[in-house]
């Protein structure tokens, strides 16, 4: 209806009508206010603001003090709480030392003796020579810059003195067959690029100030046929933890490269990551972020699957009823709080002093090293009581909040996903969060603000199938350079029934063990 501010009708009906059609757009204005004052103070926290979900000490204790002292005189009152909560004993966790920490012993030591001249031996007193009754040592650190040398792969050539023939001798069998780079360098440019994030440009620099021109293009076809090699490895780790009882999953983005296009266009990098019974961390590259990909992915796998509540699941869920439990993230209902502070302190703080008991009680079980039974027993005595308190407040206030409001968006998510949500105190495997999926894509994050971008498609597999290698070796307090060189050394030659000894951990187990 147009409005002529001159010359308003005088029917009161229709004035009638004239306020309530300005009633709802100036709330529909005020809803899309407020959704971009939101967005834009997400922008700048994510610009300048602290990225940890703390909440004001003060707000805390305005409105969530008598959640702490509930808490703290249950506590009290249950028996063996001045233990460890589960199992009746404490355990001391020492805080970090401080001062210089020791060298490794395994450092190479150079001895560099400074000794006295032999006018200085003489006591200034008697004039007599002065015996050594022992010495003063100090380290230093020292840095020897790293080297490239050249492998000259000899072999003698036999002829018959008859003329029957020449023979010589075979040589091992190469990562690149008839390629320049040997495993080692093969292995510093993987773990250059996908572990320590250098683009290949800068690579390129480097080697060029030792005095050897290799291209971005012949390393990127070094990395690709790397990948195409190692996969059968990274295909058992993937067999290996979908074994799991319990698998954690999520995705970011990645700009990839397209031929038809004159920009770049989005991919999706997954992360797997395995129970501690199979600490694998497995990526997979997707062109899209259709539910296809995990879908594929988790086919075989059967147990409980935590994630983001990400809508390309529902129909997994939904179809495989049974064979996979959804187990739901309490960080991402934090975040859904901590982001409607801005226009619902009060109902926010709440939640996010109730949430911050949940992980009190995850933090004495790690803490006290609890099994998975203890962290159960644990839960159910701590935890329980404050899930129900959470949700009775969340189904206590949902009527009383503003409809589609920020803070009716986080307790519809929280109320809508309660049983997933529900589900870690059910077992003591389970984790509160997705947080070591989340992690785990931290790599990839940092990697794409330095390399920009995949080159292709063929770019993303390759980056998913060494990444997924450098990432499980990181996560085992493995060397991945010393791992991938080997790898690349004997993969060509290995059997392939036999895959289960080049897997990072089997790998660290045979070299500690050989060593004297």
């Amino acid at each position: 209806m147009e409005i002529d501010p001159h010359n308003l009708p005088k029917e009161a009906g229709i004035l009638r009508q004239i306020v309530l059609q300005l009633l709802g757009v100036v709330e529909e204005q005020d809803r899309l206010l407020e959704r971009v004052q939101h967005q834009l103070q997400q922008l700048l926290r994510q610009r300048y603001g602290p990225k940890r979900e703390r909440i004001d000490e003060n707000q805390l204790f305005l409105f969530a003090a008598q959640i702490i002292a509930a808490a703290r005189q249950a506590k009290a009152a249950e028996p063996g709480a001045q233990g460890s909560g589960a199992s009746g004993t404490t355990r001391r966790v020492h805080g970090k030392g401080h001062g210089r920490k020791p060298l490794p012993a395994s450092l190479e030591r150079r001895r560099v003796v400074f000794d006295l001249e032999e006018a200085q031996r003489q006591c200034r007193d008697c004039q007599k020579s002065m015996q050594r009754i022992g010495e003063d040592v100090s380290e230093r650190l020292e840095f020897v810059p790293a080297s490239l040398h050249v492998i000259e792969e000899v072999r003698p050539k036999y002829a018959c003195v008859r003329g029957c023939g020449v023979v010589a001798a075979p040589k091992p069998a190469a990562a690149i067959e008839k390629g320049l780079p040997g495993p080692g360098l093969l292995a510093q440019v993987a773990v250059s690029k996908y572990g320590d994030h250098l683009p290949l440009y800068r690579l390129e620099g480097i080697f060029r100030r030792q005095g050897v021109e290799l291209s971005r293009q012949t390393m990127c076809d070094w990395m690709g046929a790397c990948a195409e090699l190692v996969s059968p490895v990274r295909e058992r780790m993937k067999q290996v933890m979908l074994t799991s009882k319990a698998v954690q999953t999520d995705d970011t983005p990645v700009p990839v490269l397209d031929a038809e296009l004159t920009r770049t266009r989005t991919g999706r990098i997954w992360t797997y990551v395995g129970d501690r019974n199979h600490p694998y961390i497995v990526y997979d590259y997707t062109g899209n972020r259709r539910g296809q990909g995990p879908a594929e992915f988790l086919r075989s796998y059967r147990g409980y699957l935590q994630a983001d509540a990400y809508p390309g699941y529902d129909a997994m869920f939904k179809n495989r009823y049974g064979e996979l439990i959804e187990v739901l993230c309490w960080a991402h209902v934090r975040r859904y709080f901590y982001e409607a502070q801005a226009k619902d302190v009060a109902r926010a703080t709440v939640v996010l002093a109730y949430v911050g008991l949940l992980y009190d009680v995850e933090r004495e079980a790690r803490d006290c090293h609890l099994n998975a039974d203890q962290r159960l027993a644990l839960r159910q005595a701590r935890s329980r009581p404050i899930l129900e308190d959470i949700k009775n407040y969340l189904e206590a206030e949902k009527p009383k909040v503003l409809p589609k409001s920020l803070m009716e968006d986080a307790i519809d998510y929280t109320l809508k996903s309660w049983t997933a949500l529900l589900c870690y105190c059910q077992d003591g495997d389970l984790e509160i969060d997705n947080n070591g999926a989340e992690r785990s894509l931290r790599s990839i994050v940092i990697g794409r603000k330095n390399w920009l971008f995949y080159g292709s498609d063929a770019g993303g597999r390759t980056g998913a199938v060494l990444s997924t290698l450098i990432a499980s070796c990181t996560r085992q307090l493995i060397d991945p350079f010393a791992y991938l060189r080997d790898l690349f050394a004997r993969i060509a030659a290995h059997p392939q029934n036999q895959l289960d000894e080049l897997l990072p951990d089997r790998w660290q187990l045979a070299h500690s063990s050989a060593q004297p």
